[in-house]
């Protein structure tokens, strides 16, 4: 019988072996602590590089009574939103010693007031915040009542002193809105966010105050429900190109919407862009596999989620008199035009 192979890892001691130093400087490098020189904690970094050596987290939490894991909190109906949120914050998290925790709810009322308990029952030393629980009350109230780290992405309430990061909603609507103006369009329909999440009202004023500012008259029916989901995309897609009067234009407030849009535009045979113009939001995945691809405002998700994660590890590792994370960072958004917006048929005057 062969004898299966098997694979050595690399260990502190051939660290300090290649690096030409003790297994406690190796330790002290890797656990932050003082007294180490530049030179030498470059010399054992580079060593460790490049011997694949990776510190054992759970061990070293042991020893210090702290986990090195971060949580990160959402509840969001689109995947491709989450993924993008995921990857963000794996993306700043290499090369760092702690790891991340992923936590999805199916709704706010189920974190609620609860967050403190879960992350001492995941042993987290902080949290990273995402829609819509980054603006519940009772969670923000909570953990600064407690003292655990945590920062915010895409927050639109304040009573909070932890680090957020967001984009303009309202003026990235409106932007959409000019759009869909310049290229004709007068008969402009919406399809709303999840109304638990912020971000779908701040969406629906931009789009409201785009209306107003190009002399546009509001029309209930041109304003309909969604859920953040393909399949409310495709249901309110439905019921718009049904009116008597149906939209030239719709804009979903996110990607996954837009592509139900364009799934009951294709089956009611009314064409895209010719005669319906669809712009989505956030600028996922989704946006540019669907066909023709979708017209969307570019919400940078994984660097808010990056720049989040980030804000939390300088909260976790902040030490007396040092530099403080940003309170409050505003990244910026990006009407991207593609082929599912185009010139009216019949422009209105």
């Amino acid at each position: 019988m062969a004898q299966r192979k098997t694979t050595r890892h690399s260990t502190i001691t051939d660290v300090a072996d290649a690096a030409g130093v003790s297994i406690k400087t190796v330790s002290r490098v890797f656990n932050d602590e003082p007294n180490v020189r530049p030179a030498t904690r470059e010399r054992v970094l580079a060593a460790a590089a490049g011997l694949d050596y990776h510190p054992n987290v759970a061990a070293r939490s042991l020893a210090g009574r702290r986990s090195f894991l971060i949580g990160l909190v959402y509840e969001n109906p689109s995947p491709n939103y989450v993924v993008d949120l995921q990857t963000g914050a794996l993306d700043r998290l290499k090369g760092e010693r702690y790891r991340l925790l992923v936590l999805p709810f199916a709704d706010v009322a189920s974190v609620s007031g609860k967050m403190q308990a879960i992350a001492r029952a995941s042993g987290l030393d902080g949290v990273v915040l995402a829609p819509p629980l980054c603006d519940d009350a009772a969670t923000v109230a909570e953990l600064e009542a407690c003292g655990l780290p945590y920062a915010r992405i895409a927050p639109s309430s304040g009573g909070s002193d932890a680090p957020d990061v967001v984009i303009d909603d309202v003026g990235a609507a409106r932007a959409v809105v000019d759009h869909l103006v310049a290229l004709g369009h007068r008969r402009i329909a919406i399809v709303r966010g999840d109304p638990t999440h912020a971000s779908a009202a701040a969406r629906l004023e931009g789009y409201r105050q785009g209306l107003a500012a190009h002399g546009l008259a509001r029309d209930d029916a041109l304003e309909v429900a969604g859920a953040y989901t393909f399949v409310s995309g495709y249901a309110a897609g439905e019921r718009l190109l049904a009116l008597a009067a149906p939209p030239t234009a719709i804009f979903a407030s996110n990607d996954d919407m837009a592509a139900g849009v364009l799934n009951a535009a294709y089956e009611s045979g009314v064409a895209v862009p010719a005669a319906l113009s669809v712009v989505g939001f956030d600028d996922s995945n989704i946006a540019s596999v669907v066909w023709p691809r979708l017209t969307t405002i570019h919400q940078p998700i994984r660097d808010m989620a990056r720049a989040a994660t980030g804000a939390l590890l300088a909260l976790i590792e902040a030490k007396p008199g040092g530099e403080a994370p940003l309170p409050h960072l505003l990244m910026p958004y990006e009407l991207v035009v593609r082929g599912s917006t185009a010139q009216v048929a019949e422009p209105i005057a």
